[in-house]
């Protein structure tokens, strides 16, 4: 009897590993599917752009013309399709490249930021919070590689 008993505790085991490789196969295949999670939390964005400017820019920027910046910076990339409004476990699904080019945001800031009052002394501080909030993109791991040129 001792080797029937040895038998079904050997098939239970074999059994209870073959189960448990296949939810974890599955459950890691599904997962390689949905895009990283990339949290944007805009103080952390505020003081990370902050930091990372020219100290020229930084000094001429109120941490309140800042924060309102990366504000209009968020809202032309959600018009552009680059901030979509469900991310939550969402499938990796992007198809066609998507390239940003400096110009078109900057000028869009710098309407932005006249419509609005902030009185924006240099025109080179709109390019380094630009530059500095992609650099934030990338540190949270928002954003893709550089399109290269041809």
């Amino acid at each position: 009897m001792p080797t029937v008993t040895f038998i079904y505790v050997m098939a239970a085991a074999v059994g209870t590993f073959v189960i448990a490789a296949v939810v974890v196969g599955r459950e890691a295949r599904r997962l390689d599917a949905v895009a990283p999670r990339s949290v944007y939390i805009p103080e952390e964005a505020v003081e990370f752009v902050a930091e990372y400017l020219p100290q020229d820019s930084q000094a001429r920027l109120t941490p309140s013309d800042l924060e309102q910046l990366l504000t209009f910076h968020m809202r032309w990339l959600h018009s552009k399709g680059l901030q979509p409004a469900n991310v939550v476990d969402r499938r990796q699904d992007i198809t066609s490249t998507v390239v940003i080019g400096e110009d078109t945001v900057v000028g869009y800031l710098l309407g932005e930021a006249d419509r609005d009052g902030i009185d924006i002394i240099d025109d080179v501080d709109v390019v380094n919070v630009v530059d500095a909030h992609l650099a934030y993109f990338t540190a949270i791991g928002a954003v893709g590689p550089k399109a290269t040129t041809t």
